[in-house]
């Protein structure tokens, strides 16, 4: 049951710190300036991990493996990150930035798992899309 739970309290967790930090980050700065900072800090934490959790791992070996997916990951990753510190700029609270992309994100991967891994559409799924897009409406009144 832990093995099950652990990564989303982990994503959880992550993903509190992620948005006070993009929200707390110099409006002085340019975004792409500290996202240097930020992938520095982020390649040296993994390598560090991954020698920890692999003592006799090797990452040219790991490297052999590569395919297209990880190089278009750090793009949109560069995307999510400009993105959410622009929002912050732009005035968008932390308290509803994260939820609206997430509910617009889960509407938009219910049609990626239609689309691309042939997964069946339920009637929760489609009651879940509604209550999603009832829920914008409701966080976004003034």
């Amino acid at each position: 049951m832990l093995s099950y739970i652990w990564p989303l309290a982990l994503v959880v967790v992550s993903n509190i710190v992620y948005q006070i930090c993009a929200k707390s980050a110099p409006a002085s700065m340019n975004p792409l300036a500290s996202l240097t900072v930020t992938y520095a800090v982020g390649a040296v934490v993994s390598g560090v991990l991954y020698f920890l959790l692999n003592k006799n791992g090797s990452l040219l070996q790991e490297y052999r493996s590569l395919n297209w997916a990880p190089f278009v990951l750090g793009i949109v990753i560069v995307g999510l990150e400009v993105g959410f510190l622009y929002a912050y700029r732009a005035g968008w609270p932390v308290s509803t930035a994260s939820i609206v992309q997430s509910a617009f994100l889960a509407v938009a991967l219910v049609a990626v798992g239609i689309l691309l891994y042939h997964e069946k559409v339920s009637w929760n799924k489609i009651l879940g899309i509604g209550i999603c897009l009832v829920g914008l409406v409701f966080i976004n009144m003034k």
